[in-house]
């Protein structure tokens, strides 16, 4: 996507990603936590540093409970409901594993459900139930902050920051400011200042919600910003949101002058992100994006996901082809709002973020197959998460290894090589 993005959806762009892609798998090397582990961690803290990073911060949101798939709208656009499936073989089928209550996702206990507050009672929660699940649980981040720190005189702070998890345009906008805001308050507080960096590691629908803050924070005054920031203003306002309010309030101006984040720059990389708004370059600085693949076509374009009917429902109780989630939450899926206000705010948002609608749109998208943005490097990783087990609480659909244990040093060795050597 271009420098100015100002908030155009990705062009899902088939073309083979060229020098920007990079190929790798997670092999048995050094067991998580044994002394070769914490030095082959304490390298690539060391190499962190010598680059900037001062923060990494772990963005995550909940597997369970939030209609991960986006079942609801496209129930609502047409789907089984209305018959629009009729005709396409296999598709029924694909559906039924991807609807809320029949995916095999379990729900969260006494009816928990998004927004989630990212606070320490709503954390433990999710780590009791998820485990490492698609979910940066406490264990995993202070493991993370002791390994990467063992011989740093400057330490990175290593923190971990739960969005509601509401995966509509709206509640991803909503998460956009409230990221922002967290941001930059950490500037502050830390004294950030130019050649300091802030490394976000972001799961799944979490990328989303970087990519719409890379949009936010553009250098230039596009047009984009101003009507965003007033959707939110007045969303909160007619809701009684004072808190949404105060945050769009406390970020208008230093996004408009450029010093929300005094001068440091924002790396991003995204683990299991669907493909769907663009990325402004302009806003951040590294970008990569990291994705469970394996490759199941025949026409040597190993870069793409295979989506052919029927065989995928075949596939995708196994997650043979890697992250379903990533490849099937595109444009025109999604939870629904629970009101009418963030209804209609939330269509006002849609008007400006994504342009493809309806049940047929969504099967367009998807058949794309498309892994990766415009815009960042990419990496294609095997997780070995493909065990031949139907049991769906073993891989997620794919989308589950990014944030477990035994892939740390592989993502974090990864990450150092494709964004922070010479």
């Amino acid at each position: 996507m271009p420098i100015e993005n100002n908030f155009q959806h990705d062009e899902l762009s088939r073309k083979k990603p060229g020098e920007r892609l990079a190929i790798a798998e997670l092999t048995p090397g050094a067991r998580a936590e044994s002394p070769a582990w914490f030095d082959a961690m304490d390298q690539c803290g060391r190499k962190l540093s010598e680059a900037g990073v001062r923060t990494v911060l772990f963005l995550h949101g909940s597997v369970h409970g939030t209609d991960i798939f986006g079942m609801q709208r496209l129930d609502e656009a047409g789907g089984v409901k209305r018959g629009y499936s009729r005709g396409v073989s296999g598709l029924d089928a694909l559906l039924s594993f991807m609807r809320e209550g029949d995916n095999g996702i379990p729900l969260l206990p006494n009816g928990m459900k998004p927004p989630f507050s990212n606070d320490d009672a709503t954390r433990k929660v999710l780590d009791e139930r998820l485990g490492e699940a698609g979910n940066f649980t406490e264990t995993y981040v202070s493991l993370a902050h002791n390994a990467l720190n063992k011989h740093l005189a400057r330490p990175i702070t290593c923190t971990r920051f739960l969005w509601p998890s509401e995966h509509h345009h709206l509640g991803r906008a909503e998460a956009a400011i409230q990221l922002l805001d967290a941001l930059r308050m950490l500037c502050e507080s830390r004294t950030f200042g130019k050649g300091d960096r802030i490394l976000v590691q972001a799961h799944g629908q979490a990328g989303l919600v970087l990519a719409l803050a890379s949009n936010l924070l553009c250098a230039s005054p596009v047009t984009g910003r101003p009507k965003l920031l007033g959707i939110l203003a007045a969303y909160a306002g007619r809701t009684n949101q004072p808190k949404l309010a105060d945050a769009v309030a406390r970020i208008e101006q230093p996004l408009g002058d450029g010093s929300l984040l005094k001068g440091a720059v924002l790396d991003v990389v995204t683990l299991g992100t669907p493909v769907r708004y663009g990325w402004d370059p302009s806003g951040i600085g590294k970008l990569l994006h990291v994705v469970n693949h394996r490759n199941l076509r025949t026409d040597g374009k190993t870069w793409l996901a295979k989506m052919e009917l029927p065989q995928v429902t075949m596939e995708m109780p196994i997650a043979w082809g890697g992250d379903y989630v990533q490849e099937l939450a595109v444009a025109g899926s999604d939870a629904l709002p629970a009101t009418d206000a963030a209804k209609a705010a939330n269509k006002a948002v849609w008007e400006m973020v994504e342009p493809y609608d309806g049940f047929e749109r969504w099967l367009e998208c998807a058949r794309r197959a498309v892994r990766f943005p415009s815009e960042g490097r990419c990496l294609l990783a095997d997780y070995k998460d493909c065990t031949g087990s139907e049991n769906v609480l073993d891989h997620y659909y794919g989308h589950a290894v990014y944030t477990r244990l035994n892939a740390m040093l592989f993502n974090t060795t990864e990450i150092v090589r494709s964004l922070y050597s010479a």
